[in-house]
């Protein structure tokens, strides 16, 4: 029995409006300059009115610097990478979109990751999308770079004008040692008093679940987990069949999706501010912004992370080697000397 032509006309249009596939084809020899313009309405910033994306491209056909070379080299390497270690390629969807940060002006497309730099990274974007509203990235606080609606994702736009920003911006993330990443997570939100939210929505949680005889003042306040209770509560199976991870401990892979998305530049946490200076440069946007220094004193080394693994077994470090392990492998990092489990 055939179905109504109103009734199969209504279907189409639910499953239109909750499932969006996204395809789109990279180009990095020919950029669509075209359709920039049509956009912008002008030629790109910088002297040599290129985009980021024809400036690295360009560069390529050439002898390479130390620092192009570096980049090349990256690249290439996530290729092998995601070729040697993806099996299932799919389609993109909204949801995948929503870490990608659009700078239309400077034709940048930025996958923020948390405890990467992305707060300095929000503060030079919002510089240089605020028409003049905001000069020094250092002048805006932490928490007005985070608040949504200063910048625009990608997951804002319409599907053809995703793909054009797909095919022809430059698009960049930065990366970090995972381990040291997620340790710097937890000391952020399970060792700071102000992170109450934190501790209310994950802490009780945590200790609710992984703590013999819970004090009734931790299952309160959810304030004191200990780095243990935070590698069960991420290793143990129930968690992610809850809920997705939280952004803050949630793997490079399944935040930017870089073996789906090709990107052009992979900055890392360790060479941050070369590399910041490097995106800058093929945005021709080194002149109207600086990108601030890092600081040494408070961030999470790579010893700081060893004294917090000190404790976990070899088992769970195991666990939770496996739980990050993409990420490992897509980035060049090597497994830790200070686990056990070798």
């Amino acid at each position: 029995m055939r179905k109504p032509k109103i009734c199969r006309m209504v279907l189409a249009t639910c499953l239109g409006s909750f499932v969006l596939v996204i395809f789109y084809f990279q180009n990095t020899g020919n950029v669509n300059q075209t359709a920039e313009q049509t956009i912008l309405g002008n030629s790109w910033p910088g002297k040599s009115g290129r985009s980021p994306l024809q400036t690295l491209y360009d560069s390529d056909q050439f002898e390479l610097s130390a620092v192009q070379a570096i980049h090349q080299g990256r690249r290439e390497l996530l290729g092998r990478a995601c070729q040697a270690y993806t099996k299932k390629r799919r389609v993109l969807i909204p949801d995948d979109l929503k870490h990608l940060i659009v700078d239309d002006r400077h034709g940048l497309l930025y996958c923020y990751v948390p405890k990467v730099a992305c707060t300095n990274w929000k503060r030079v974007l919002m510089v240089l999308t605020g028409d003049g509203k905001y000069q020094d990235p250092l002048k805006i606080p932490a928490n007005e770079a985070h608040i949504p609606g200063n910048l625009r994702t990608l997951s804002e736009y319409s599907t053809s004008e995703i793909n054009h920003r797909l095919r022809n911006y430059l698009k960049f993330v930065f990366v970090r040692e995972p381990f040291e990443r997620l340790v710097s997570a937890y000391r952020n939100k399970f060792t700071r008093k102000y992170n109450t939210a934190f501790h209310k929505r994950y802490g009780t949680k945590i200790i609710k679940r992984h703590r013999a005889d819970p004090s009734e003042e931790a299952l309160e306040k959810g304030d004191d987990v200990s780095f243990e209770e935070f590698v069960y509560y991420l290793v143990d199976p129930h968690t992610q069949h809850e809920e997705p991870f939280n952004e803050h401990w949630e793997r490079v892979h399944s935040l930017c999706h870089p073996c789906i998305i090709h990107y052009d530049v992979v900055g890392k946490y360790e060479t941050l501010d070369q590399d910041a200076r490097y995106i800058l440069e093929l945005a021709g946007a080194e002149g109207a912004v600086q990108f601030p220094a890092s600081s040494k004193s408070t961030r999470t080394t790579d010893d700081m992370t060893a004294q917090f693994f000190r404790k976990i077994s070899p088992f769970y470090q195991k666990k939770l080697y496996n739980l990050y392990k993409m990420d490992f492998l897509l980035f060049n990092y090597s497994i830790p000397y200070y686990l056990k489990f070798r």
